[in-house]
């Protein structure tokens, strides 16, 4: 695979789940207090230093046949996920992704919560939120970056991406100390679900031993006939009625942060 593309599939997957860290650590940081906030923070890239120490190595030592079979499938997996959620989302069929609404919720949840103190920690629920959310999030940012890295050959480029990704994110919501409800999130994710959905298919098929026409350059039509796909189907589905207390969504609410991966 060309550097391009690993690159821009690796920054955009990791934008989306810095963006919803950032307002998790964001609602604990304002509801209670920062310097708790910033130590769960620092506490959960402690542990994600220590899972990309051992699953680095680790993956290294995988037939890549195997790897590629493995992590195409899971990557088809969640790009399928993603991808259904953008077209519902693109029809209409579904609220839209609205980071603002999430802040908020998150917020009210953090300000009824108690905030007491243990140990070195001063306020143990603010030190918790930000943990817990970094930490979850930065779960997918590794293994985005761990995956695509390794399948393409280049885990260096996967992580320079995945950094910037991440340091961009984590600057712009220092900056402005509010949720990023200008990024334009549901487009990403988009994107985001196409591609992972076409290196899925290109990976898995590789790593059971199909051969593709122009090797990586099958990508170039791979991914834009998934695009074309899912274009067709929010075509399709905006001719469809939204059915009052069905599946689709009649207005527009928040989505809980871990149900938007």
């Amino acid at each position: 695979m060309s550097a391009l593309p690993l690159f821009v599939a690796v920054f955009l997957a990791c934008a989306v789940e810095a963006v919803e860290a950032a307002t998790i650590v964001l609602a604990a940081g304002v509801a209670g207090e920062w310097r708790s906030a910033m130590a769960g923070v620092l506490a959960a890239l402690g542990v994600l230093t220590v899972v990309v120490a051992v699953l680095g190595p680790a993956l290294t030592l995988v037939p890549l046949g195997g790897l590629r079979l493995v992590v195409g499938g899971l990557l088809l997996v969640f790009g399928l996920q993603w991808l259904r959620k953008a077209v519902l989302r693109a029809s209409g069929h579904k609220a839209r992704h609205d980071e603002s609404a999430i802040f908020e919720a998150e917020l009210v949840a953090a300000r009824g919560a108690p905030h007491q103190g243990r140990g070195a920690v001063t306020d143990w629920y603010a030190f918790t939120l930000a943990f817990k959310g970094v930490l979850l999030e930065g779960l997918e940012v590794v293994f985005i970056a761990l995956t695509f890295g390794s399948n393409a050959g280049d885990v260096l480029l996967a992580a320079l991406a995945a950094a910037a990704s991440v340091a961009l994110v984590a600057a712009a919501a220092f900056a402005v100390r509010a949720p990023l409800a200008r990024v334009p999130e549901n487009s990403m994710k988009f994107v985001v679900g196409v591609m992972l959905t076409g290196f899925g298919v290109f990976w898995g098929a590789e790593g059971a031993g199909a051969r593709w026409p122009g090797s990586d350059a099958a990508l170039l039509v791979l991914v834009p006939a998934v695009a074309a796909f899912a274009l067709a189907l929010v075509a399709g589905l905006r001719l469809v009625a939204v059915r009052p207390g069905g599946f689709a969504a009649t207005g527009p609410g928040p989505d809980r942060a871990k149900e938007e991966t």
